[in-house]
């Protein structure tokens, strides 16, 4: 009798577990499909005697819509019956970042790396809790530990060069970028990411050769990405290779016109930067043309100190009295100190740059004196 009552049980219990394994199969099906809401809304309600594994593709489901608090319900439950399976420590490590606790997100990622000491994914996330505690240097090791193992995702390659970016270790973070433009596919937003900051670093150290390139595979593959326009023009104005410049320039007016530009880009841009004894000139180009009537800079050129403030700007004005009387349509003038001075300088839109920067070279030389300097009246 006892024999088979004992058989009995071990045959319910083996029932049991086939029937918990036939849900957990099915959970898998439908999260695998991402019918997320099938899942919560025929499963949540009943899962009291869900094996872990149900419990987790529930939590995941949850974790997929962004409700965190559910999410990390049932990834607590799950590891309550199994505390061995390393996935729910690392869905809730997750959700934990996402809702800023990261210092509860760490204990969790440490928890599943030691149950599986090889996954990418784990030594990630716990980089970002890290990076979000700025604590560069474990932020740091954890990434690099990421890249160490096999299928590491795009974003330890990108992170390791924006923490020595952070740092202001440029040399290092230039090798980082090239290694992650080496490892990280070309079809993710890390690349074009990647693209820009060597297009950056390198430009910041006069490699223009191998910015340059950098730039145009950007461009190529996102032609949206009106800064690396700015930058290519900058780059072509410094080797004074005026007319590569101009289809880049004729992008930007154009994309102004049709209201795409947003932030610093919205106004105007930066066409040329360069050195003038310890000042750094950097030259811009407003887009605006001008109704004939209301005064309006075109091209300006600031003064940045340094410290990287801006001392004064020196700018091209339109002037509708010299149009009027027909001479030129800008006016070299000057804002500092609270002054306006406005010199007998002066060009058309067909100017030759080099003649505009010599000009405004010569106004910070003090080789030139204005023919008019004012201060704006006290109301």
């Amino acid at each position: 009798m006892n024999k088979i009552l004992t058989t009995f049980i071990l045959i319910i219990y083996s029932l049991t577990i086939f029937a918990q394994d036939k849900i957990t199969d099915e959970l898998k099906a439908l999260s695998e499909n991402k019918q997320y809401d099938k899942i919560i809304e025929q499963h949540a309600s009943k899962s009291k005697d869900y094996s872990a594994g149900s419990l987790y593709y529930i939590g995941l489901a949850y974790y997929m819509k962004e409700d965190d608090n559910n999410c990390i319900k049932f990834m607590d439950l799950s590891i309550n019956k199994n505390s061995k399976d390393p996935a729910p420590h690392y869905i809730k490590a997750s959700t934990l970042n996402y809702m800023g606790k990261y210092n509860d997100a760490i204990k969790c990622f440490q928890t599943a790396i030691n149950l599986k000491p090889d996954d990418a994914e784990f030594y990630s996330g716990l980089g970002d809790s890290y990076y979000q505690l700025e604590k560069q240097d474990l932020a740091l090791e954890s990434y690099k530990k990421a890249t160490e193992q096999n299928e590491c995702p795009d974003r330890p390659y990108s992170m390791i060069a924006q923490i020595y970016s952070d740092l202001k270790q440029s040399d290092k973070a230039l090798e980082a970028f090239y290694t992650a433009k080496s490892k990280i596919s070309k079809k993710s937003n890390s690349y074009i990411n990647v693209l820009f900051n060597i297009g950056l670093l390198e430009s910041l150290k006069g490699n223009y050769d191998k910015a340059e390139p950098a730039f145009v595979e950007l461009i190529q593959l996102d032609p949206t990405d009106y800064h690396s326009y700015a930058k290519l023009i900058q780059i072509y104005y410094h080797r004074k290779e005026y007319d590569k410049a101009k289809p880049y320039k004729d992008k930007l007016y154009d994309a102004h016109k049709k209201g795409l530009l947003k932030d610093n880009l919205e106004d105007m841009f930066c066409y040329d930067q360069f050195k003038w004894k310890d000042k750094l000139i950097q030259a811009y180009e407003r887009y605006e043309e001008g109704d004939k009537s209301n005064i309006y800079n075109k091209h300006l050129f600031y003064v940045v100190n340094p410290d990287e403030k801006i001392e004064f700007r020196i700018q091209t004005e339109y002037s509708p009295i010299s149009v009027e009387q027909g001479g030129v349509k800008y006016l070299l003038c000057m804002s500092k100190d609270g002054e306006h001075s406005t010199f007998n300088i002066g060009f058309n839109d067909n100017l030759k740059y080099d003649d505009l920067k010599k000009s405004v070279i010569d106004l910070l030389e003090g080789k030139v004196k204005p023919t008019v300097t004012s201060k704006p009246t006290k109301k």
